[in-house]
């Protein structure tokens, strides 16, 4: 298998031979991580479930675990879900990862379709499944929303979508998720929507995909599917907590396959994560906080405070050079977006001339940071 190198390998390689100014303290501003204490009681629950270690967790996930998710998702979202809708996983990367080889294994001619920029898992896993991929291009001309071409996913197998999305901010009415629900029955695709950033929102809540399955009358959520994760909502990345959600029918095989996978959850992090996802003020906390530095971002840098995420989509001139210059001069560190993108076949890559700026330090932190990124800037 030929994976491209990560996105953060690429950045190491582009500074490796700078210096950077001692004038400043290191500012790295590249990685989705908030860097914030996981809130007490989550620690607290991790601590007093240690004796679970002496058991072997069940694949499923414990009972206990499935109901929290199942309630956050009926709290949250107004869809109830049954045990057979929702599979607890080991956070969400390895779902993103061996899902599309489990759903694509006896497909000829796989094709996934998955939106770009996008997260290095979803190309990985259609390299490891031997599928062909379609780029669902996000860019200004579209509002960084992908286009719709009927003719291109009348061929896919599976298109993952990510909103809010990951790293233009960008986000999908209910309608407009609905109107990709449609697509994926009248060309019966599996669409999968990685909802990870659905609880980093600045104003009103997000919808979820299976909420707009519900609202447009695909109330078995034949081929719908969505996962979430703890680790943005509750500062919890260490927690590994997940679940995918959705179609029952696609969901029962996935779960023979994932017996053999042996991604099961230890007992203490499932407890511990069961009391997160049932906590909701924690969570309007942290949203606070992000909402803060938003507000920071746009009064220094001029940009607008999107509708959710904690990322800033900056475009530059030269993004290379910006990321250079950005490291030489000021200690900080960004993501150039074209690591985070690919060329279409009309060679655009939409990352170009952007880059990612995570938001993800406390107030006083991040302003002193968009000070220097505005200082360059000009």
């Amino acid at each position: 298998m030929n994976f491209e190198p990560y996105p953060f390998e690429k950045l190491n390689n582009l500074l490796k031979n700078i210096t950077p100014t001692s004038k400043y303290e290191a500012s790295v501003l590249t990685i989705g991580e908030p860097q914030f204490e996981t809130p007490e009681f989550i620690q607290k629950a991790l601590c007093e479930s240690a004796q679970l270690l002496k058991k072997y967790p069940k694949t499923s996930g414990e009972q206990e675990l499935r109901d929290a998710q199942k309630e956050f998702m009926s709290k949250r979202f107004g869809v109830k879900l049954r045990d057979e809708q929702i599979i607890p996983t080991f956070g969400t990367r390895e779902v993103l990862f061996n899902f599309p080889q489990f759903l694509l294994f006896d497909k000829e001619e796989a094709t996934m379709a998955f939106t770009n920029p996008f997260y290095q898992i979803y190309e990985g896993a259609a390299i490891a499944s031997k599928a062909k991929m379609v780029f669902l291009n996000l860019n200004e001309s579209n509002n960084f929303k992908p286009q719709i071409n009927e003719e291109e996913l009348s061929k896919c197998d599976l298109v993952i979508l990510n909103f809010p999305n990951n790293p233009t901010s960008s986000v999908l009415t209910l309608e407009e998720l609905g109107e990709w629900v449609y697509l994926a029955l009248k060309h019966n695709f599996v669409l999968l929507n990685d909802e990870c950033y659905s609880e980093i929102y600045t104003n009103k809540p997000i919808p979820s995909l299976l909420e707009a399955a519900h609202h447009v009358g695909n109330t078995t959520l034949k081929n719908i599917l969505v996962i979430n994760s703890i680790s943005k909502r509750s500062s919890a990345p260490g927690l590994r907590s997940g679940f995918i959600a959705g179609d029952e029918v696609i969901l029962k095989e996935y779960m023979k396959y994932r017996t053999y996978v042996g991604c099961a959850s230890p007992l203490p992090l499932q407890s511990a994560a069961a009391s997160a996802w049932r906590e909701e003020e924690h969570v309007s906390l942290s949203r606070e906080i992000y909402k803060k530095n938003f507000t920071l971002a746009k009064e220094i840098l001029g940009t607008p405070i999107p509708e959710a995420t904690f990322y800033i989509w900056l475009k530059v001139d030269n993004a290379i050079e910006f990321t250079q210059k950005l490291y030489k001069n000021y200690n900080i560190k960004v993501l150039p977006g074209e690591y985070l993108a690919r060329e279409d076949a009309q060679g655009n890559n939409p990352g170009k001339s952007f880059v990612r700026i995570a938001l993800v330090e406390d107030e006083n932190k991040t302003k002193n940071a968009l000070l220097k990124i505005k200082e360059c800037l000009s």
